[in-house]
């Protein structure tokens, strides 16, 4: 056997198997499969962030009441009660921009196209 030749086999697997790899249509559904998954990863980071910001403004609210009712158990001053309010409404903000996020993330990951 001459070992410069190699086997018309061993020829036919290399063929089917760049065939079955490097396709048109294989190479296509692959990338689009790996954008999807960046797409993906992308907005579970940016509701991952939104998450972390509620959960950092929540600890800043909840102290600042803390302090405020203390203040205004202590003093019965009502400028307390306002702060309580802003305090309130600060996490109000925070929960309405984590929502927002939370969509916004949900539609973009929706209309892209996984493969």
């Amino acid at each position: 056997m001459d070992p410069t030749k190699v086997n018309a086999q061993v020829i036919d697997v290399i063929n089917q198997a760049q065939v079955a790899t490097m396709g048109p249509q294989v190479v296509m559904t692959s990338g689009a499969g790996k954008a999807y998954q960046s797409v993906a990863q992308s907005t579970a980071i940016a509701v991952q962030d939104a998450a972390d910001a509620l959960r950092n403004i929540s600890t800043i609210a909840t102290t600042a009441v803390g302090v405020a009712m203390a203040q205004f158990i202590a003093t019965g001053d009502p400028k307390y009660e306002k702060a309580i309010d802003k305090a309130q409404a600060l996490m109000q903000g925070a929960t309405t921009d984590f929502t927002a996020v939370g969509a916004a993330a949900a539609t973009v990951l929706k209309s892209f196209r996984a493969g």
